[in-house]
């Protein structure tokens, strides 16, 4: 069981939540997780490059002069890729690198990727995230109290708009929340800012679940 503080805006320890472990797997699976960020790289490339082989490029296809007798070395075409304006050889041609990965897979690599923040201490609860209107100097200040300087995931239980319009002007700092959690946002990510309200959703869905 890890105890995991609990801070209010102020930047003030004011209580603890209690994290079983397993409710995350209990280990942190590192072959798994890696393997979720690599699908998740693969399915960001297009995919849509192209080059014209000998047989696409404009250009005649006589001989440009006999094989033997000139002196030179011996040449075909206008087209062959050696030559400038020519065709590629074994040129890039449109594919698919999209992956697949299972949906208890997918869960089980965001599992290890929360754990990971939790063992490692760069997860962080706050008390309550409330901003009245869009203010990025807010955002700034409760980040500045809770001492998160590098890039950051923050997690709601549910949309805020404020809480979005207040963070996406701050390099390194996405918002989140806890039904669009996953392995990949959370590794590339220094810290992880939870609110108590969504750590409080994601342990009683894993209990739930379990």
């Amino acid at each position: 069981m890890l105890d995991v503080p609990v801070y209010n805006a102020a930047g003030k320890k004011v209580d603890t939540f209690a994290v079983d472990e397993a409710l995350f797997g209990g280990t942190v699976n590192i072959a798994l997780l890696k393997q979720a960020i690599v699908t998740y790289h693969a399915n960001q490339r297009q995919g849509t490059v192209a080059t014209r082989s000998r047989g696409m490029v404009h250009g005649s296809g006589r001989k440009l002069y006999r094989q033997k007798g000139t002196g030179r070395a011996r040449r075909g075409n206008l087209r062959t890729n050696i030559m400038r304006g020519g065709g590629v050889a074994f040129g890039k041609k449109p594919r698919d690198f999209r992956q697949i990965l299972p949906r208890k897979m997918r869960r089980a690599a965001t599992n290890s990727a929360i754990l990971a923040k939790l063992l490692g201490e760069d997860l962080v609860i706050v008390e309550g995230m409330s901003f009245e209107a869009p203010k990025t100097s807010q955002m700034a200040a409760l980040l500045s109290a809770l001492k998160i300087e590098r890039s950051c995931l923050v997690t709601l239980d549910q949309r805020d708009p404020n809480t979005y319009l207040s963070s996406r002007n701050i390099p390194g700092l996405i918002v989140r929340i806890v039904d669009d959690l996953n392995a990949f946002d959370i590794a590339i990510k220094q810290k992880m800012l939870v609110t108590l309200a969504a750590m409080k959703a994601m342990t009683a869905g894993k209990a739930e679940a379990k």
